[in-house]
């Protein structure tokens, strides 16, 4: 019985990590507003080694449309900027030797309906990792020896029910993301 417990909890978990990924992944497709995990992922040659943006200077959002980075350090300035552009996220950073000034452009409808996809293929991988996770559990149920027939029919019953639950949430989360999308 604690095999199957483990099993379930197991799956449980798999399902838990790739709704957690599917919310990081939304977090990178911006909105229309600017947002400082919209520059999470850049990463600055920092004295030669790879450094997180967020280490090497302070990120903020004094309005909606502009992201402002200030370097602790003023000679990594132009690191940064060559980091920003490099990261293809399609800013042009401005520099006026103390900080560096991202202007978010707004979002025309093109580019909307563009991201609106984006999150549509985020969400529709996510479900894979979901059933993946269920067919993993499965397979595990299979390899059990000396369990009833009963008990094993009851697991795999609870374990479509935690997919479903699971599939609603990630089609839950895509709503929401598109309609942030979208809102003009």
């Amino acid at each position: 019985m604690e095999e199957l417990d483990l099993i379930v909890e197991s799956v449980k978990q798999d399902m838990d990590a790739a709704v957690k990924h599917l919310d990081h992944a939304f977090q990178r497709i911006r909105a229309g507003r600017a947002s400082t995990t919209m520059v999470q992922d850049v990463m600055v040659e920092y004295y030669g080694a790879p450094t997180p943006l967020n280490q090497v200077a302070n990120v903020s959002v004094p309005d909606a449309m502009t992201i402002s980075i200030q370097p602790w350090d003023r000679t990594a300035i132009n690191a940064i900027e060559k980091a920003i552009i490099n990261s293809n996220l399609g800013f042009a950073p401005s520099n006026n030797g103390e900080n560096i000034i991202l202007n978010v452009p707004p979002l025309t409808e093109e580019r909307r309906k563009e991201l609106a996809k984006q999150a549509k293929s985020e969400t529709e991988d996510t479900k894979i990792v979901v059933r993946n996770a269920r067919q993993n559990g499965l397979k595990e149920l299979k390899k059990l020896d000396g369990v009833s027939e009963d008990l094993i029919k009851n697991i795999e019953a609870d374990i479509q029910v935690l997919t479903d639950k699971y599939v609603k949430t990630c089609d839950d989360h895509l709503k929401t993301k598109e309609a942030e999308i979208m809102k003009v």
